[in-house]
């Protein structure tokens, strides 16, 4: 378990994305477990306005571009009902996602026969996971108390407010330094993957 969690790639966590414990060193399982339990509880609490986890949206944004960048790499472009059936997302709603993805300029489309979205090969290796999460979700991933308090600060906390602090610029780091690229190799390589 702690080599796992030390030198692990970036895994999807059911509801969140972290770099195996976001960056920082493990020294024991006493500072595994309850960090692993915090992610796990941050998890059940859906409506929590820290945002520990991403929102829908957000999540299938991820998905697909993960996977339009894997076929870019590949020179393809692919089109809706391809990307909504690779990442296991309503067709409908993939097409708004991707929409608000055009408009931002992290991926492309094109109309016509041999037409889709695709990721310039200039982006394939910049466009990071705080591309996404920015544009689908905004800033909320940042913001707000661990526990869903609507009155949270140094002067004030919530009783996790300094461990979540932690948690939350490490979250940061790995969002903005963690590729689409480098993702969509480890799917490309069947390391990870897109939908169970």
């Amino acid at each position: 378990m702690p080599w796992l969690i030390s030198h692990s790639p970036p895994f999807l966590f059911p509801g969140f994305l972290i770099h195996i414990f976001l960056l920082s060193p493990i020294q024991s399982k006493r500072q595994i477990c309850p960090l692993l339990k915090f992610y796990y509880l941050c998890n059940l609490h859906r409506n929590s306005t820290a945002n520990c986890m991403f929102s829908k949206a957000c999540k299938y944004g991820i998905r697909s571009v993960i996977y339009i960048t894997k076929q870019s790499q590949l020179g393809r472009k692919v089109g809706l009902k391809e990307i909504a059936k690779a990442v296991d997302s309503p067709e409908a709603f993939t097409a708004k996602i991707l929409q608000k993805l055009c408009r931002s300029k992290i991926i492309k489309s094109e109309k016509g026969p041999t037409g889709g979205f695709y990721i310039e090969n200039d982006k394939l290796q910049t466009v990071c996971l705080s591309d996404i999460v920015s544009t689908i979700d905004g800033d909320t991933v940042y913001i707000g108390c661990g526990l869903g308090m609507k009155s949270c600060n140094p002067k004030k906390p919530c009783p996790v407010h300094d461990q979540f602090m932690v948690i939350r610029n490490n979250l940061k780091s790995m969002l903005e330094t963690t590729t689409m690229h480098s993702l969509a190799s480890g799917v490309k390589s069947g390391l990870t993957f897109l939908k169970r």
